[in-house]
C-alpha cells in the first residue's frame, strides 16, 4: 500500500512539473521546487526542524601519571542527538560524573597551599596527617576533605602560600623534617615531603588503548643534574626510547604536591663491563638524561663516599616506593618509604646468608656489603637501584651514598639485604664522568 502511495505521489509531482514548465511565463524558482515537493512529502505530524549552529571544541588533555592516572576533573565533549541526521554532529560537553558533593561546611576542597592566610583549617600549623582521605581518616568531620593536600577553603588564592624555604647549596643534604610541611601519622615509614632529594623513579612508557603509560620499574638517585645511578639489574636490555626518570616525587597518586614533579628521558646507559647477570656482580649503572634536570628545593644530588670507604656499625636509610611484603599479597608504595638499617660487617653477614637457602658454600661478591638483618625491617621488590645511604661524619644530616638495593632473600625477615658496594665502584664512576666531560664536584663533599 505504501509503495502504491509513493508512485502516486511521485507521478503526481511529474504531472505539476509539466504543467508548470508549459504554461509558466518564467521558469520555475529552485526555492518553489523544494517547497512543492516538501508540500506533498512532508509527515503532517512531523514537526519544524529546529536550526543548529556548529561551533569549534577542544578536547582537554589527560595527564598519565604512574600507575595510570586518569584526570577526573575534565569531562569529554559527546556528540548532542540531532533531529534529523547532520555530517558534522555538534558536540556538546557532560557533566562530570566523578563530581561529588562538597563535604564542606564553609567553601570548599583545595589544596592547602592555595588557601588565603586565616581560612586554612587543618591540624597544626604546616603539620598534614598522612591518614586524612583515607578509610581510617581520624577525624572526618574536621577534616572532610579527600587526599593529603586537601582542605577546607573560603578563601582560594591563586598564588601558592608556600613558606620560604632555603635551598641547600651541595650534596647529600637530608630533610629531616621536610619541605614546606611535615606530616604526622605515618603508619609505614613514610618519608617527609621531598626529605631524600636525590630520590628518583625509573619509569617505562607502556602503550595502551588510548593513553601512554607511566609503569614504575625501580628507583636510583641523582648524582648530577644529567645522570642518575641506579642498579644494572633494574635497565639491562630496556630500550632507551621508552626509559625516563622522575625526581622529585612523592606521593604517586596526586598532583597537588606543593613543588611539580621533573621528567626526563633517558638518551644513554652506561652499565658496568663486567656486570653479571646470573649472580648480579658488578650491579651498577649510571643513566644520561636526555636533558639536565632543574637543581630545586626538593631535587638535589647525593655524596658519594671516596674509594673503598667502609661504612661497617653505620646506622642508615634506605628509600623506594617499593612492596610492603614478599609474595603476591605485597603492595607498591604510594608513598615514599624508608627504613633505618644498620650496615653489617661482612663475615658476619655471609655466615648469616649461608644459613638460608643459599647455603654453606655461598662467597659473597665482593661488588657487595651488607645492611638489615633486623626482622621487620627491610627493602622488597621494586625497590631495587634505590639508594642506600649513611650519614657522614661531623656532618649536620649529610649523607653519603653507600649501596644500590640489589638482591635478598625474602622481605622484612631477619635474612641482610645485599647492596652494590658504592664506594669500590667510585673510581668507575669518575672515569666515566671524566669520558662525558661532566663535572664531578656535584657528588662531591
Amino acid at each position: 500500500m505504501d509503495r502504491t502511495l509513493k508512485l502516486c505521489q511521485l507521478l503526481a509531482v511529474f504531472y505539476l512539473l509539466v504543467c508548470k514548465t508549459t504554461t509558466a511565463d518564467s521558469p520555475t524558482d529552485d526555492k518553489d521546487l523544494d517547497a512543492l515537493i516538501k508540500e506533498i512529502f512532508q509527515n503532517p505530524n512531523e514537526q519544524p526542524q529546529p536550526t543548529v549552529t556548529q561551533t569549534p571544541y577542544t578536547v582537554p588533555p589527560t595527564d598519565t601519571r604512574y600507575p595510570n592516572h586518569e584526570d577526573t576533573n575534565h569531562s569529554y565533549p559527546q556528540p548532542q542527538p540531532q533531529p534529523k541526521p547532520d555530517p558534522y554532529p555538534q558536540p556538546t560537553p557532560l557533566v562530570d560524573p566523578a563530581n561529588e558533593p562538597n563535604p564542606c561546611l564553609v567553601g570548599e576542597c583545595v589544596p592547602y597551599y592555595l588557601c588565603a592566610n586565616g581560612s586554612i583549617i587543618t591540624s597544626g600549623e604546616g603539620i598534614l596527617d598522612v591518614r586524612f582521605g583515607e578509610e581510617d581518616n581520624p577525624d572526618p568531620v574536621f577534616h572532610p576533605c579527600k587526599g593529603l593536600f586537601q582542605t577546607c577553603c573560603s578563601l582560594k588564592t591563586d598564588t601558592p602560600n608556600i613558606p620560604k624555604i632555603e635551598k641547600k647549596e651541595g650534596c647529600g643534604h637530608r630533610n629531616h623534617d621536610g619541605v614546606g610541611f611535615r606530616i604526622t601519622g605515618q603508619k609505614d615509614n613514610e618519608a617527609q615531603y621531598g626529605e631524600f632529594p636525590w630520590m628518583v623513579a625509573i619509569i617505562k612508557e607502556e602503550p595502551s588503548l588510548q593513553d601512554v603509560l607511566n609503569v614504575y620499574q625501580c628507583g636510583g638517585s641523582l648524582i648530577h643534574p644529567s645522570v642518575v645511578l641506579t642498579a644494572a639489574h633494574c635497565v639491562y636490555a630496556k630500550k632507551l626510547g621508552s626509559l625516563k626518570i622522575r625526581a622529585g616525587e612523592w606521593d604517586t597518586q596526586t598532583r597537588d604536591e606543593i613543588f611539580p614533579h621533573q621528567d626526563r628521558f633517558v638518551s644513554e646507559m652506561i652499565i658496568h663491563e663486567d656486570y653479571y647477570k646470573g649472580g648480579l656482580f658488578n650491579d651498577i649503572a649510571l643513566l644520561i638524561l636526555q636533558e639536565p634536570v632543574e637543581l630545586s628545593e626538593i631535587i638535589n644530588t647525593a655524596c658519594l663516599p671516596p674509594q673503598d670507604y667502609l661504612f661497617d656499625g653505620s646506622r642508615c636509610f634506605a628509600s623506594g616506593w617499593g612492596k610492603d611484603q614478599w609474595g603476591k599479597e605485597g603492595k607498591y608504595q604510594v608513598i615514599l618509604k624508608k627504613v633505618d638499617l644498620p650496615i653489617i660487617p661482612r663475615i658476619p653477614c655471609v655466615e648469616r646468608l649461608r644459613s638460608t637457602r643459599l647455603g654453606h658454600h655461598f662467597n659473597l661478591h665482593s661488588s657487595f656489603i651488607c645492611a638489615g638483618g633486623e626482622r621487620g625491617k627491610d627493602t622488597c621488590k621494586g625497590d631495587g637501584g634505590s639508594p642506600l645511604v649513611c650519614p657522614i661524619p661531623s656532618k649536620h644530616e649529610q649523607y653519603y651514598q653507600s649501596g644500590i638495593v640489589s638482591w635478598g632473600i625474602g622481605c622484612l625477615q631477619a635474612n641482610p639485604g645485599v647492596y652494590v658496594n658504592v664506594a669500590k665502584f667510585r673510581t668507575w664512576i669518575d672515569q666515566q664522568f671524566q669520558y662525558k666531560s661532566l663535572d664531578t664536584s656535584y657528588y662531591e663533599l
